[in-house]
C-alpha cells in the first residue's frame, strides 16, 4: 500500500530527529518522562540556536505555506502539495495547542523532573508545537516528491533543527519533540493521501489566487 510505504519512508526522517535529540550533550543523565529518555541539557542560546531565530523561522515556514496554499496554482502538483501542509499544518498545531493544555507539562526551564505533568496553568511542554509544524509541513513534500527528486529529503532537517533547537534552549523535554515530530509527520500523510484538501477545498474558486486569475 501507499500509505505504508510513506510510513517506512518517512519513519527515516522521524529517526533523525530522535538520534539528533537524544545525542544532545547532558549535564546529568537521568532518564525519565513517558518514553525514559528526558533529560536536561547544558542551556545554549547562541548562534543557530538563539530563541529569536527559532522564532523567525517557525513565523517564515508558517507565512510560506498559508501563501503558498491561498495564491498558487491549486490545480497543479505543487499548488495541490501547498494545500496539503496547509491542512497537515493547522489540524496537527491545534491538536498539539490542545494537547498542551490537557497534559498541562512543566518545561525544562521550569522543573528539573520530566515527570511533572498536569501542572495546571502555564505549563505547555508536551508536545512540541514548533516541531510539530515544521513536520507538518514539509511531510506532504516529502510525501509527494521524494520519488522523482530525492533531495526533498533534506527539508526533514527543518524539524530536526527545530527539535535540537527546542531542547538546547531548555523549551522542550526530549520526548515533547519527538512527539512533535511524530503528530507531524501523522497529519502530514493524512493530508497527502486526502483526494481533495480540506481548507481550500471550501473557499470558492478552490483559492484567493485560483478565484483572482479566473475573475481577470
Amino acid at each position: 500500500m501507499r500509505l505504508v510505504s510513506e510510513v517506512r519512508g518517512h519513519a527515516g526522517a522521524c529517526g533523525w530527529m530522535l538520534v539528533a535529540a537524544l545525542s544532545l550533550p547532558t549535564d546529568a543523565i537521568a532518564g525519565g518522562g513517558p518514553f525514559g529518555i528526558d533529560h536536561k541539557v547544558a542551556y545554549d542560546d547562541s548562534g543557530i540556536w538563539d530563541r529569536n531565530f527559532q522564532k523567525a523561522l517557525a513565523l517564515g515556514v508558517g507565512l510560506g505555506t498559508i501563501g503558498g496554499a491561498i495564491w498558487g496554482d491549486n490545480d497543479s502538483r505543487m499548488g495541490r502539495t501547498f494545500d496539503q501542509a496547509l491542512d497537515s499544518m493547522v489540524f496537527s498545531v491545534g491538536t498539539a495547542t490542545v494537547a498542551k493544555y490537557v497534559f498541562s507539562r512543566a518545561r525544562p526551564s521550569q522543573t528539573d523532573d520530566p515527570n511533572d505533568f498536569f501542572q495546571g496553568s502555564g505549563h505547555q511542554s508536551f508536545p512540541s508545537g514548533e516541531v510539530t509544524e515544521m513536520a507538518a509541513v514539509v511531510t506532504p513534500f516529502i510525501a509527494e516528491y521524494h520519488h522523482d527528486h530525492p533531495w526533498v529529503w533534506t527539508l526533514a532537517a527543518l524539524p530536526a533543527y527545530d527539535a535540537v533547537a527546542r531542547v538546547k534552549v531548555q523549551g522542550h523535554w526530549q520526548s515533547d519533540v519527538i512527539a512533535g515530530a511524530a503528530l507531524g509527520v501523522g497529519f502530514g500523510l493524512w493530508a497527502h493521501n486526502r483526494p481533495t484538501p480540506v481548507i481550500m477545498g471550501i473557499m470558492p474558486g478552490g483559492g484567493v489566487g485560483i478565484e483572482y486569475a479566473r475573475n481577470f
